[in-house]
């Protein structure tokens, strides 16, 4: 039987008999780039695993012959297809008995991992004897379900904790967090670390030796999942994980915690439990719109090639934007000079630089070499050489035009000028430029370092080939770029900012800040607007209200109509309108007799909701699925929710703009209806 595998090929799999008795598996998915599982790539997983169960070889080693990386998953296409036809319980049985049958056969079993192994790839490798991974930088291990509103539902739930312990195997599922193959080594997930180029050798070697597990990894697997001591930890993960998410937002790591905790008996009976638990989320709109915003979140990335032309970026303005901007380029391997009219200014954006660079590269040497790439420029001399020149300065037009005049006689024909502007027209700032085709708006959010989001701004004289440039640059500093209008606050701003507004009128009106906060969060924003007020900074604000106002015929209140005063911008100063210390905001407790006014979660979310109409009218984004990406990437707007257009469609657009109209009743015409409503595509 074995003779009649050596070199029998699949469809998605091929199989390869060593001279030692050991085979080789190789999953190849057809017509695919990277290896996911699909249903008729576990159908003919199965068979092929039946027929080794009737003639085992010495030993067997799973591998991709995918140069891209292991295996990403599960086809999550596949899996939003089975959701709609009710069949999602069938496709999760089958990659369980599959990985089962797999954990079965009567020889040792290695999975050989090399570059990224995601998911079910991690769930196959999980149902192996052994692990053994490549020490390559590209390998990365990780349980990432819980992003999608699911967690492991291929055993992987089972099998993890029980391998690991279950501190260790909850911190991963519970943040969908990756870990390198020596920190999967660490912890006992993997066996062994070896070059990529030794491999396969090495998994040989281990399917035909063996190696027992040290005693303290096998006695701390079993303790931590006896009865008492899931009794124990579970109630201690439920804490943690409210810390961060609300069970009514994110019910997926509750409901593992819990399966986990009043599971017991044979692995059919663990597999059950998971199967069940796992298939009720499948059906919830979290996962529904966790996987919309996952999909997302890929079309964003599509959007960028890998031809960018650019090697050397220069950056003008050191503040906390321009120079996190130009960090975070050289971090991400280009060359970046930073200019600013006095050296402080660059000094003092060279030493958060260094604080960047020793966060995220813990390898001294390439670290200085990281660092080596940023140099400060005083004189500008860096123009002449630049690809990409970022201009990061004072939110003022005819400052940038003053700027732009100074600049671009020096830079080289087709290098390509951009402004990080938050909300001035672009139409505004094209003016006396000589080459407005190379002119475009590249708009970060801070903190640029965990913010994914770019926009690319683009006006009626910018060439396509610059916004294809940007968007592979955007692509290479792994950001998330969104092409958008170049009308006032684009569109992150534009949106958000109504809902800022309302809320600092609310704070005017004697509202605590903190039950605004409240209000925010319990609808599913990542912080309060009263806090994020403060951490963007008042000036900041004021400068985008003055922009901004106007344009949407909005009144300001007096804590942004002016700028604030010195030493009171919010969390940079440690003062705005929350005292700051340690950079957590120190908010006020509520009166316990304090009753919250019940209009308030209507009054922040529904300007926001109607301006997200108002852009989607009148075409800041091209659809509907890029606006959602848009503000989902660029504040933090609830994911679970799926962004503003696919919160109106599932709430329904009618009763939001009955309440919305209600809301004008009672407080005036900023709450007036804006174009759009009446679009088909609220309600498709």
């Amino acid at each position: 039987m074995i003779a009649g595998l050596d070199g029998l090929r699949f469809q998605h799999w091929q199989t390869e008999l060593r001279a030692d008795g050991v085979l080789v598996l190789s999953f190849d998915r057809a017509g695919a780039p990277v290896n996911t599982f699909a249903q008729d790539v576990l159908i003919e997983l199965d068979t092929l695993i039946e027929r080794l169960a009737l003639d085992p070889p010495k030993g067997l080693v799973l591998r991709s012959a995918k140069a891209s990386g292991f295996i990403a998953g599960a086809d999550i296409k596949e899996f939003q297809t089975f959701d709609a036809k009710g069949t999602v319980g069938d496709a999760i049985r089958r990659g369980q008995q599959t990985f089962q049958r797999l954990a079965e056969l009567p020889c040792p079993t290695v999975a050989a991992i090399h570059g990224f192994c995601m998911g079910g790839g991690t769930e196959i490798a999980l149902a192996c004897r052994y692990r053994v991974a490549s020490n390559d930088p590209s390998t990365r291990i990780g349980l990432p379900e819980v992003k999608l509103g699911i967690y492991p539902g291929w055993g992987g739930s089972v099998r993890l904790p029980r391998l690991i312990g279950a501190p260790a195997a909850f911190d991963m599922m519970l943040t969908g967090r990756t870990l390198s193959a020596s920190a999967a080594r660490a912890n006992g997930l993997v066996d062994k670390v070896t070059d990529a180029s030794s491999l396969i050798d090495v998994a040989a070697a281990y399917a035909l030796r063996g190696s027992q597990r040290p005693f303290k990894q096998r006695a701390l697997a079993w303790a931590t999942n006896t009865l008492p001591a899931r009794k124990l930890l579970a109630p201690m993960l439920t804490k943690q994980v409210a810390r961060k998410a609300r069970k009514e937002h994110y019910p997926a790591p509750y409901a593992l915690i819990n399966t986990w905790a009043n599971s017991g008996g044979g692995i059919q009976n663990l597999l059950s439990a998971e199967r069940k638990s796992v298939v009720k989320l499948a059906s919830t709109p979290t996962a529904r719109n966790l996987i919309r915003v996952f999909f997302l979140q890929e079309r964003l990335k599509g959007q960028g090639s890998k031809e960018h032309g650019i090697s050397h970026v220069h950056v003008v303005g050191a503040g906390v934007m321009g120079g996190d901007i130009a960090a975070w380029s050289a971090y991400k391997g280009f060359n970046v000079t930073l200019q600013d009219r006095e050296q402080r200014f660059i000094d003092g954006a060279l030493t958060r630089a260094q604080t960047l660079f020793e966060k995220k590269v813990k390898d001294e040497a390439k670290r200085m070499d990281v660092a080596a790439r940023l140099k400060g420029d005083l004189a500008g001399e860096g123009v002449g050489s630049a690809d990409l020149v970022i201009e990061a300065i004072i939110e003022k037009a005819e400052a940038k035009r003053e700027l732009y005049a100074e600049l671009e006689p020096r830079m080289k024909f087709d290098a390509l000028l951009t402004t990080n502007t938050s909300s001035i027209p672009l139409t505004e700032l094209r003016e006396h430029i000589g080459r407005p085709a190379h002119f475009a708006g590249l708009h970060y959010f801070n903190p640029v370092a965990l913010m994914p989001l770019v926009e690319i701004i683009h006006h009626d004289r910018v060439a396509p080939q610059t916004q294809q440039r940007l968007a592979a640059f955007c692509k290479a500093i792994d950001k998330l770029p969104v092409p958008v209008a170049g009308t006032p606050g684009f569109l992150v701003n534009r949106v958000l900012f109504p809902y800022m507004l309302e809320a600092a009128t609310a704070y005017a009106e004697g509202i605590p800040g903190a039950a605004i906060d409240k209000a925010a969060v319990k609808f599913g924003m990542p912080m309060g607007p009263i806090e994020l007020i403060d951490t963007v900074g008042l000036d900041v604000a004021s400068g985008v209200g003055g922009e901004l106002a106007p344009f949407l015929g909005l009144p300001i209140p007096s804590s942004l109509a002016t700028p604030p005063q010195q030493g009171k911008r919010g969390k940079k100063d440690g003062q705005g309108l929350y005292k700051w210390e340690n950079g957590k905001a120190i908010k006020p407790a509520l009166p316990k007799d304090y009753q919250t006014p019940s209009d308030l979660e209507d009054r922040l979310i529904l300007p926001l909701l109607n301006e997200a109409v108002a852009c989607l009218h009148d075409g800041v984004v091209s659809d509907a699925d890029l606006l959602d990406a848009g503000v989902i990437f660029g504040t933090g707007f609830a994911p679970f929710r799926g962004g503003p257009i696919q919160y109106i469609r599932e709430t329904g657009a009618d009763a939001l703009l009955t309440r919305l109209q209600q809301l004008h009743a009672r407080y005036g015409d900023r709450f007036a209806p804006r174009p759009g409503w009446d679009s088909g595509a609220l309600r498709s």
